[in-house]
């Protein structure tokens, strides 16, 4: 449907009520980060959330008629939650290296015991669903929660004591970020205020009027910028049927591949330099000025999406659901700024008349 609208705004602008034609003569590009909707990744509170995930389906199960023994799953709620304010309080004290490691080791001791009870009870609702009040699918609704965490927690607790304990660092590759979204990577921004965001990296390319032209939100860990520009490129020419004037973007675009390739396509190269001499030379070029100082519109264009049409934060979780959430934002997004320029084709018409 995305597609749809932007080519007939380029080939049959009328049909639309526009005046005349997308314009194609300069395309900026930028990427961002889509936050997932989960609380700093911290190695010990992911412990506390699976306790509370594991002891809160446990408690459906029992109170659906299926009992193993043991103690009532609200003991354990508050240990744990107990074990974490302890945790907290020891960051503030002299010595907390120690303490913060005995903390952890109970936790652990702890999650071991949870885990035992949660599995069996786990089992008797697969093989006993039958006799409680549910369907066999609400029943596996249950049971995909407790499979989810049941696999993940062993991770958590290794990358934990490895953190913690061992005091050794995590590959950001081999880093459990939540337990719930498990396609959340680590976007390094090296931003003040944003040194590191946890998402999936955007790429956006909009046109001199603040349409959205490509867009992609990346499942894995995005390709260095440079490598986003030519395909970027390449999917505009096959919604256009003819390339762009102008690429622009910011020095993570560059590179002298990209660089050679845009002047073989007869593009105009403003993208921004990494060399600093080189950006100073190529600032006395008029038109690769005034589009340098166009491009920081483009961080307010990605703003204006992510703040006013896909939420503060986006709710939506998964992967999958994030990306339908972003394809319908871009869409209400250009849909806004087709009308905003059809309303002022409308209000220029009767001061041209009156003149």
């Amino acid at each position: 449907i995305l597609e749809g609208l932007l080519r007939k705004a380029i080939t049959q602008p009328r049909k639309l009520g526009l005046a005349q034609a997308l314009d194609l003569e300069e395309y900026f590009l930028d990427t961002t980060c889509l936050k997932a909707p989960i609380h700093f990744p911290v190695d010990w509170v992911l412990l506390r959330d699976g306790v509370r995930t594991l002891m809160k389906a446990t408690l459906l199960i029992r109170r659906a008629g299926l009992r193993g023994r043991m103690e009532a799953p609200e003991q354990f709620l508050r240990r744990m939650n107990r074990l974490s304010m302890e945790m907290t309080q020891k960051t503030r004290r002299s010595g907390s290296r120690k303490e913060r490691k005995r903390v952890l080791r109970q936790m652990k001791r702890l999650v071991r015991v949870v885990r035992g009870h949660a599995r069996r009870h786990r089992d008797l609702l697969d093989q006993r669903w039958a006799q409680t009040q549910w369907t066999r699918r609400q029943a596996e609704q249950i049971l995909c929660r407790l499979d989810r965490v049941l696999e993940l927690l062993p991770r958590a607790q290794k990358q934990a004591h490895e953190r913690i304990i061992g005091e050794r660092p995590v590959a950001n590759a081999d880093k459990i970020l939540s337990l719930y979204e498990e396609d959340v990577r680590v976007v390094v921004r090296g931003k003040a205020g944003a040194e590191v965001e946890f998402g999936n990296t955007v790429l956006l390319g909009e046109n001199r009027q603040g349409l959205i032209l490509d867009y992609r939100l990346f499942r894995e860990s995005a390709p260095a910028d440079s490598q986003l520009l030519f395909s970027s490129l390449t999917r505009v020419l096959g919604l256009a049927g003819r390339p762009v004037g102008a690429a622009v973007g910011d020095r993570g675009f560059a590179s002298a591949a990209n660089h050679r390739a845009l002047m073989d396509s007869g593009i105009f190269d403003a993208v921004c330099p990494r060399r600093p001499a080189e950006l100073a030379r190529k600032m006395k070029g008029r038109r690769f000025a005034r589009l340098q100082r166009r491009r920081a519109q483009t961080e307010a264009r990605i703003a204006i999406l992510k703040q006013g049409f896909l939420g503060r934060p986006m709710r939506a979780k998964g992967f999958a659901h994030r990306e339908l959430a972003l394809a319908w934002g871009v869409l209400t997004h250009n849909l806004w700024v087709l009308a905003r320029m059809r309303k002022s084709k409308k209000q220029a018409e009767p001061l041209a008349q009156a003149a």
